[in-house]
């Protein structure tokens, strides 16, 4: 099988690979849709440490193949359509346990496109620990992205804690904050959407932000104040890691904010801001039980999670594929199998 290889120097090699079999508790899984995530760009362009020769790719979805030994048939068998986290840990220790194996403490965690195989390429070796049933309904296109991207903005909201009635700002529109106004906006929030794109904008209406704002044109919080009667923002989602400081400007008192875009940087003096009350926090992705209940949730409430995709190609596009991804445009690709 042929899989997509970065040697960190912002190109892409086609390269061939062996297809795996199923040792002991693991499974193959066919690969049917491996989505294009942002951070794969700290990868291609060598930013990031990663091995590199294992195969790119941490959003992907498809159908088991083969079935290794130890694997309970009534869990999962050949033909299953499943999602998978791409996260690996110990599976024992208080974190794999709650569902963080990339919190993993017992052992170092291994994570798809870093340390292992990933999914760009016709077949995956996953432990079934890794696996997550998809609910009918769902599309290979829509679990790869909740995967990591779309599954990333649950996680945060879920962090955040409710949204609902609150005036929600989400910063930055790629396919995370894109997902993310999405979802703030069907839990019931005002989103209040920021970008410095007018194309991504225009996207985020489509995915029910009630008010967009280009930062390189108005300020945010002079906009966040005149649509709050000067309360400001209830919730903020920083997803574009290059916000900070804005996202704190429009945080009303006893706002919450949750920082998650990469690779972000947000200073305050207490002094300054201690009256605010605020609660201001990190999110990284998300457990494999959110993963599950994000899947549900797209599914129960109808939500347009494959319109984040502009792209479709082939794996023998890639190298096309990610110089298009490079330039950051309004949109999110996706490689497809048969």
């Amino acid at each position: 099988m042929k899989g997509i290889v970065f040697p960190g120097d912002g190109t892409t090699v086609l390269k061939d690979f062996p297809e795996p079999e199923p040792g002991h508790g693991a499974v193959v899984v066919k690969i049917r849709a491996s989505g294009m995530c942002g951070s794969d760009l700290h990868f291609y362009h060598g930013a990031f440490d990663f091995d590199h020769a294992v195969i790119q790719g941490h959003e992907p979805c498809g159908e088991v193949y083969a079935v290794g030994a130890g694997v309970d048939p009534a869990r999962f068998a050949v033909g299953d359509r499943v999602m998978i986290h791409h996260y690996f840990g110990c599976n024992t220790c208080r974190r794999c346990r709650a569902g963080w194996p990339q919190m993993c403490e017992t052992a170092p965690g291994k994570t798809m496109a870093v340390h292992v195989n990933g999914g760009h390429t016709s077949f995956a070796l996953v432990p079934v620990a890794a696996l997550l049933p998809m609910p009918e309904g769902l599309s290979f296109q829509a679990g790869a992205a909740i995967g990591c991207g779309t599954g990333t903005a649950w996680g945060a909201i879920k962090r955040v804690g409710g949204v609902a009635d609150t005036t929600t700002v989400v910063f930055g529109q790629g396919p995370v904050g894109l997902s993310a106004t999405m979802f703030a906006a069907s839990m019931g929030a005002r989103v209040i959407a920021v970008d410095v794109d007018d194309r991504r904008l225009a996207e985020s209406e489509r995915f029910g932000a009630d008010l967009v704002v280009n930062s390189r044109e108005r300020s945010v919080a002079e906009v966040v104040a005149e649509h709050t009667g000067g309360r400001m923002a209830d919730v903020v989602l920083e997803t574009s890691g290059r916000a900070g400081d804005d996202a704190l400007a429009v945080l009303g008192t006893f706002g919450r904010a949750v920082f998650i875009g990469l690779p972000g940087h947000v200073e305050f003096t207490t002094q300054a801001v201690y009256k605010n009350q605020w609660t201001l926090m990190t999110s990284w992705t998300m457990s494999t039980i959110e993963q599950a209940r994000c899947a549900d949730y797209v599914v129960a409430h109808k939500l347009p999670v494959d319109n984040l995709y502009s792209h479709t190609w082939t794996i023998e596009q890639a190298e096309e594929a990610y110089r298009w991804f490079d330039k950051q445009d309004a949109g999110k690709g996706v490689f497809l199998f048969d």
